[in-house]
């Protein structure tokens, strides 16, 4: 079939003709050159772009955790999970947020905050407004699911494996090995894990990433909004949206309360995971870089010493009993401190334990 041209009386071309039948919505081209070639209209090359800009789940991960760091995030929380060929992923993170009338035209060709900040990192050029968009073509379901300005941001992606494939095996933690030569190799499947400690290693300088279960995050950011926030703060609270994003879920005192909210932000799971969590039965996520374990090589392990015997590596769980036990006593050792600087005794310190310490916040209250 030979291409649609002119002819001799000046009829339509194939552009004219089609957009005179269907309307410049539906047109795929701008101009008809004849013998088969075609200028492509914007959104047409856009979209063709965005297919190979995100091909695979891992893609995704990153273009999300971009975002999250140029938005000056300093802790980006990300809960992946699989039901049959659905995957779903959520990005939470306490950076700059998204202007409420602002969540869906994120998603639109060539919108960005980074009118005068594009940059190259280590994954090209950051910038050009087409990452969220990139997503949206390539996914079933894209969505701000809660943001606003100053407030974080949490995103909701949802993928068929089927059309937008991943790595097989999505539980492996990647290895770092380090040579003699000083240089540090990555060795494991290309999978979320590997994207999310490639990304927190080169970020490391500006931001923490944290990566599990949607119960994993929620857990994690329920311990954090306890921490974070006072007693009074999380039963009082008249304006949930008022507060940061991730310290929302500490405001919800019984499991129906923070099933619903974690659901809001796109952290699914059931009443009794949200029992759980608020018993202290689900472990809450380290940063990725602590994760990290760099082991000498093949050819260093053979100079390199043993471990001494006796050193227990495992890492300290308390019970939220032991927890409330431990801060009720440094909030009594605080009152003399707070006695002889003017400051407010009557605060609540907060106990978080990681792998390797135990980090106790004690609020400071300037007496007026």
């Amino acid at each position: 079939m030979r291409p649609f041209r002119k002819d001799d009386n000046h009829t339509a071309s194939l552009h004219d003709f089609v957009k005179s039948v269907n309307g410049t919505s539906h047109l795929r081209i701008e101009h008809d050159f004849g013998d088969g070639f075609v200028r492509l209209q914007t959104s047409e090359a856009e979209r063709r772009q965005a297919a190979q800009d995100i091909q695979c789940s891992e893609n995704i991960v990153l273009e999300l955790l971009r975002n999250s760091r140029d938005a000056h995030a300093k802790n980006i929380y990300v809960a992946m999970s699989r039901d049959g060929s659905k995957r779903h992923l959520t990005v939470i993170d306490d950076g700059d947020g998204i202007p409420k009338n602002m969540h869906g035209l994120v998603f639109e060709p060539r919108v960005t905050s980074k009118l005068d900040s594009s940059h190259m990192d280590a994954w090209g050029l950051h910038g050009r407004g087409m990452a969220l968009y990139s997503i949206s073509v390539n996914s079933e379901y894209a969505a701000v699911t809660a943001s606003d300005v100053n407030r974080g941001t949490s995103i909701r992606v949802r993928t068929d494996v089927g059309v937008l494939p991943e790595r097989t095996d999505q539980s492996s933690f990647p290895t770092f090995e380090l040579t003699e030569k000083g240089k540090v190799n990555v060795r494991g499947p290309r999978n979320i894990l590997r994207t999310a400690c490639e990304f927190a290693i080169d970020s490391r300088s500006c931001c923490a990433i944290y990566i599990g279960s949607p119960a994993e995050v929620c857990a994690t950011l329920y311990a954090y909004g306890t921490e974070t926030l006072s007693t009074i703060e999380r039963i009082f609270c008249d304006d949930i949206e008022s507060l940061p994003l991730i310290k929302r879920l500490a405001t919800c005192a019984d499991p129906e309360s923070l099933q619903q909210m974690a659901a809001l932000m796109g952290l699914d799971m059931s009443t009794r995971t949200a029992r759980r969590i608020i018993d202290g039965e689900v472990n809450e996520l380290d940063p990725v870089l602590d994760r990290i374990s760099i082991e000498p090589s093949a050819q260093g392990k053979a100079s390199k010493k043993k471990k001494k015997p006796g050193i227990d590596n495992r890492g300290l769980k308390l019970t939220p009993q032991d927890r409330q036990m431990l801060a009720t006593s440094l909030g009594r050792s605080f009152e003399d401190i707070a006695t002889k600087y003017y400051l407010d005794a009557n605060v609540d310190p907060s106990v978080r334990v990681t792998r390797d310490k135990i980090i106790v916040t004690v609020p400071i209250v300037h007496k007026l």
